[in-house]
Order: C-alpha cells, then sequence, then structure tokens
C-alpha cells in the first residue's frame, strides 16, 4: 500500500502504512483514555446494580444472611399479592389522570404566558418557581394546606359547600376516596417545568401561518388545533414520556404526606413506596428486585407503545408528514 506524505493534525508523517495505524492506535487509546471515566460511572454504577438486582430477584436475601437462589418464587409470588396490585391499581390511577392533567395545565400556562402582555416575565417566574421547589418542602406545605380542619383549602371551601348545602369539604389525605386526588392537585403545582418546554417549542411556530389562517377567518381555537399542536407535539411526546415515567416511579410525595404508610387504608400505596417497604422496612431484597425488575418492564413497555404510536400524532417539520 502506497501512502503519500501527509501530516495528521499533530504533525506525523504518515509515510508508511506501520505509522498510519501507529496514530490510528494513538488516537483510538486517547479517546477510551477520555471516554474511560463515564465507561467505568456506566459499568460500576449502572451495569452492575442492575446485573445484580436481576440475579437477586430470583434469591430469597434479607441482606443479614446471604441469598439463597429460588428460582422464579418471587415472580409467582407477585401474583397472588394484594398489594402488589393495589400498588399497581393506584399507581395507574394517578398515571392516567395526573399525566394529561399536567400537560393539560402547563400548556395552557405556556399558552397564556406566550401572549405579550405587560409583567411576562414576571407572571412566568411566578408559575415556573414552585417547581424548583424541593418536593419534601412541598409537601409538607400541602400537608397543611390540605389539613381538613385548619388547611386554607378546606377554609375557602367550607362557606362554598355551606352554601350549596353539601355539608363538610372533603377530608382529603384522611378520606381514601380524596386521597389520591389530593396528590394530582399537588403534581399541578409542579407543571412550571413543563411549561417552559412549551414556552421555548411556541417560540418556533411560524407567525406567518396564524397570520395567514387569521386572514381566512379561522378563529382562535381553530389555529391552536391545526397550527399550534402540530408544531408542538414533538415537545408534547416528551413531556408525556417524561410524566409517565416519573408517575411509575412516584415516591418522594406519597412518602412524606403519608409517613411511608400509603394510606389511609392504602390508598396511596404507590408501585415505588411498596417496593420502598419491601425491601427496607420488611428487608425481603429479592421480592423487592423482582418488583423493580418488574417496574422496569412495564416502563419500558408504556415506552414503546408511546413511540410505536407517536407517529399518527407528532409531527416533525421537514418529513411531510
Amino acid at each position: 500500500m502506497q501512502l503519500s506524505t501527509i501530516s495528521g493534525d499533530r504533525g506525523e508523517r504518515l509515510d508508511t502504512p506501520s505509522g498510519a495505524q501507529d496514530l490510528k492506535r494513538g488516537r483510538t487509546l486517547a479517546g477510551l483514555l477520555f471516554c474511560a471515566p463515564a465507561i467505568l460511572g456506566l459499568l460500576i454504577f449502572t451495569l452492575y446494580p442492575m446485573l445484580a438486582s436481576l440475579y437477586y430477584s430470583f434469591t430469597r436475601y434479607s441482606v443479614m444472611k446471604p441469598p439463597v437462589w429460588v428460582g422464579a418464587t418471587n415472580y409467582a409470588h407477585l401474583a397472588h399479592d394484594e398489594l402488589f396490585w393495589k400498588s399497581l391499581g393506584n399507581t395507574a390511577y394517578y398515571a392516567v389522570i395526573a399525566v394529561p392533567l399536567g400537560i393539560v395545565v402547563a400548556l395552557g400556562l405556556a399558552l397564556l404566558l406566550n401572549m405579550k402582555v405587560r409583567g411576562q416575565a414576571l407572571y412566568r417566574t411566578f408559575f415556573f418557581v414552585p417547581s424548583i421547589v424541593p418536593l419534601v418542602a412541598s409537601s409538607v406545605l400541602w400537608i397543611w394546606l390540605f389539613n381538613p380542619q385548619n388547611g386554607a383549602i378546606n377554609a375557602l371551601l367550607r362557606p362554598i359547600f355551606a352554601s350549596l348545602g353539601l355539608g363538610e369539604p372533603p377530608g382529603w389525605f384522611a378520606d381514601p376516596a380524596w386521597s389520591k386526588p389530593a396528590i394530582i392537585l399537588w403534581s399541578l403545582w409542579g407543571v412550571g417545568g413543563s411549561m417552559v418546554i412549551f414556552l421555548a417549542a411556541l417560540q418556533d411556530v411560524p407567525q406567518e401561518l396564524h397570520e395567514a389562517a387569521e386572514v381566512d377567518g379561522a378563529r382562535a381555537w381553530h389555529r391552536v388545533r391545526h397550527i399550534t399542536l402540530p408544531f408542538i407535539s414533538p415537545q408534547i411526546l416528551f413531556v408525556l414520556i417524561m410524566g409517565m415515567i416519573g408517575a411509575f416511579q412516584f415516591f418522594t410525595p406519597a412518602y412524606v404526606m403519608t409517613q411511608g404508610t400509603g394510606g389511609p387504608v392504602d390508598s396511596t400505596l404507590f408501585y415505588s413506596l411498596y417496593l420502598f417497604n419491601v425491601a427496607f422496612a420488611d428487608f425481603k431484597m429479592g421480592y423487592a428486585c423482582a418488583l423493580a425488575w418488574i417496574l422496569f418492564l412495564l416502563i419500558l413497555a408504556f415506552t414503546a407503545l408511546i413511540f410505536r404510536t407517536s407517529a399518527r400524532f407528532v409531527y416533525y417539520a421537514g418529513e411531510g408528514r
């Protein structure tokens, strides 16, 4: 093989095939060294725990004693575990209502805050700040607000309920029928992050299309329905997937608001909270690992399903769909 005399980025001579190979090998080695911290971190802190949890899911393991291989017993036991189905139902209830409702509220706020009004930046800050409040702090705050006797929410609702003859306002976290709706209301407190994503997406919607539609007599709702929503549909898809994953992993507020019990009557026993209790209260690590892998497979399946069907409602500019 005959190579012409050329120089590499650092002036190396490549007169011979061996010189070129040495340069290529050196660059490969340098690249691997630069990537080594990330690769080692991935192997040590992600891949190994995942493989270890998969192994432990087939064992009876209490941390205090060595694991004992039990095959698929943990997975078979899930089918007869009432709390497993209860926590799965609570999580599905939260995901089905809170995620779409959060998208609607965030999108509505983004549309309103995209209008050219005085104090626009102040309004945007006002709605975004709650999303950066620590989860524990906001959970404690809403426990006070939802207090059935002394909370601010029931103080506002009490005269309204009395005038309508409806009796006392809801008991919120003291009532199994209202505990999950209370948590869903709390979730709307943190839609500021999604709102900012939608606000950024709205800046890329071509205004000439809105102007042309307005000239043709299209009303505001039709312009939003047929112009705005298609253009920001990729961002809606992103928020939907992240919201769905977050709903399946919903833990901190439920733990703080119920002191880890999932009460009343297991009405707020979400999947991750049940998994945590099994692992660190009952010390059934093998069973908890089986729960974790079922959760992983559920998230994987729903994410794949959303991606599979996204072509029907997501528009990507330039793809002609």
